[in-house]
């Protein structure tokens, strides 16, 4: 048999190159299939991923807050929620005779209602003397008040009205007053500015004026006028009673936002005991003092900040006849010891007039005991 190697050779290589084409094409369309399967799973785990995990945010990516700014702070709710309790006190003083003839004078100060029964707590001074009283709500309206009873040594007094009254306030526990606290003043400076509000803070607690003792301090701004009205804690709670300001020294010197106000502890004290109709006395020593701070201690050479070194000894007092002496320092009454907690104000309202009492005391680096026998305080502001 004759065999045609031409055709064979060309029959080979055709074989060889379909295989070769045909290997392409099937390798070509396996690596699609492959490469398809591939994309599909990592398409699903991405998905699975964002579903079911929290995105963690790269360290160098700064995390950003929105915050919004309201209107409405903490003081302006205090405000908002006592103002409404403020009142303006007027004091019909009585007829005097003057130059041109008989003359009514009238004083005005500001009140902050505590009772819903009609009570309302004001200076005593700015109802002395009076012939008729009325009070003007924050709304305008007006009311007559009676005198319920004042105490001229705390400057307290408590006046009220008939019928259903606007709004109370609550009285707060002024124990627990720290300087640089917010301290909010509600009251009608001059008489015409009813409601007028100022900002300040509590710059110091138990501070001595003339007799008055045991005072907050405050720098919101207390003109004529605002004498009665409340301080505020941020909370809304009446935190003392506006009684006074400073505005300069014996000598000359000038001061600004050096007003006092009475602890509303002491407030709520008296005038319960003015509602109920007791008669309020206040046991007196006889002494001009000043709390012990660090600056006195170094100077006494004194261990520790506790009690109260005498200023001066007003003569002819107990403290006088039982033989007190200047820069002595109390440190206790009756073994209760004098400090931040406890005044001396505040052990001797414990106490009545007549009654002999213990006093510690340091004298020249010696502790010894005082007795002496309280009197009844002069009621001269």
């Amino acid at each position: 048999m004759r065999v045609n190697y031409a055709l064979l050779s060309f029959v080979i290589v055709l074989a060889v190159m379909v295989g070769i084409v045909g290997g392409g094409v099937m390798g070509g369309l396996a690596g699609y299939y492959a490469a398809q399967v591939s994309y599909s799973s990592a398409s699903q785990l991405v998905a699975s991923k964002t579903v079911n995990a929290p995105i963690t945010v790269p360290a160098a990516v700064p995390a950003t807050t929105s915050i919004t700014l309201q209107e409405n702070s903490a003081v302006i709710t205090a405000v908002q929620k006592v103002k409404p309790a403020v009142v303006t006190v007027i004091n019909q003083m009585q007829a005097r005779r003057g130059y041109f003839g008989t003359v009514n004078p009238t004083a005005s100060g500001s009140g902050v209602i505590i009772d819903a029964k009609g009570y309302i707590i004001t200076n005593n001074h700015v109802v002395e003397g009076a012939q008729a009283l009325q009070v003007i709500f924050s709304d305008g309206s007006k009311a007559t008040a009676t005198l319920v009873g004042g105490d001229a040594v705390a400057d307290i007094a408590v006046l009220k009205v008939d019928g259903k009254v606007p709004a109370v306030a609550q009285l707060g526990d002024s124990k627990s007053l720290q300087p640089g606290q917010v301290a909010i003043a509600i009251g009608s400076p001059l008489g015409d500015f009813r409601g007028t509000v100022t900002v300040g803070v509590i710059s110091a607690v138990n501070r001595t004026v003339e007799q008055m003792q045991g005072l907050i301090q405050t720098d919101a701004a207390i003109n004529n006028g605002n004498s009665g009205g409340p301080l505020l804690n941020s909370m809304g709670e009446v935190v003392g009673i506006n009684t006074l300001v400073v505005r300069s020294t014996n000598s000359g010197n000038v001061a600004e936002g050096l007003g006092f106000a009475i602890p509303s502890n002491q407030v709520r004290e008296i005038s319960a005991l003015l509602i109920s109709g007791v008669k309020v006395e206040h046991p007196y020593i006889g002494v001009n003092y000043q709390p012990v701070d660090p600056q006195i201690a170094a100077a006494l050479n004194l261990d520790k900040t506790q009690g109260v070194v005498v200023a001066s000894v007003v003569a002819r007092s107990p403290a006088a006849k039982a033989g007190l002496q200047e820069n002595d320092v109390i440190t206790a009454l009756e073994g209760k010891p004098i400090d931040e907690d406890r005044t001396l104000a505040s052990i001797l309202r414990d106490y009545k007039a007549g009654e002999t009492v213990t006093l510690t005391v340091l004298r020249n680096g010696q502790e010894t005991k005082i007795q002496v026998t309280l009197a009844a305080r002069p009621t001269t502001r």
